[in-house]
């Protein structure tokens, strides 16, 4: 329980809500917002007005930005990219553009396929992939190796077969500077298989 007003704990609880961030997280980086008012909360709080009204949803992609198309479907370089990188998340698409993949262009699904939590191909832009993977000579599936998403990888696959769209997936296994003893036997199992000649 924090000891300030309703307002402190207010935005205690909001900030608690982030990935990352649990109620004693949130608690510090409040704190450290009311100490440094001046320098912290107030242009925290103007950036966030700001940000409400400016960012959009790439209407080609999916990506997060201020305008729409956002910059990097707008960017010339990569309109003449043969690749487009299936994702999940925004954040995986900014995960790869930290990593420095190159002029791709990219499509975010917005999550994937699950079931149980009645998540169906209806849910998540699949079409939108599938209109405009005639535009690309490769597709690389960049999705997680979790159940859902081997199980959303196989439907895009399936639903893209006879298109004469090349379609590939990100090799999984060993990461740089990994150690063998440290892995899990899935990961080591699937390195194995994906193994290249040197």
């Amino acid at each position: 329980m924090a000891s300030g007003g309703p307002e402190i704990e207010q935005l205690i609880q909001l900030l608690a809500r982030l990935p990352g961030l649990g109620p004693r997280s949130a608690r510090r980086a409040v704190l450290q917002l009311i100490k440094k008012k001046d320098q912290l909360m107030i242009p925290l709080s103007a950036a966030l007005d700001r940000a409400v009204s400016a960012v959009k949803t790439c209407e080609i992609c999916g990506n997060v930005d201020t305008v729409s198309p956002c910059t990097i479907c707008a960017d010339p370089r990569r309109a003449e990219s043969g690749m487009l990188i299936v994702v999940e998340d925004v954040a995986d698409l900014w995960a790869l553009e930290r990593a420095g993949v190159g002029a791709v262009r990219y499509h975010v699904l917005g999550g994937v396929l699950s079931p149980l939590d009645g998540v169906g191909p209806d849910d998540i832009s699949i079409d939108d992939l599938l209109k405009r993977a005639s535009e690309f000579k490769e597709i690389v599936l960049a999705i997680n190796a979790t159940v859902e998403g081997q199980t959303t990888a196989h439907y895009i696959t399936d639903r893209l077969a006879g298109s004469g769209t090349k379609v590939t997936r990100l090799a999984h296994g060993v990461p740089v500077g990994g150690e063998l003893d440290y892995l899990d036997e899935g990961t080591l199992s699937q390195a194995l298989k994906a193994r290249t000649e040197i």
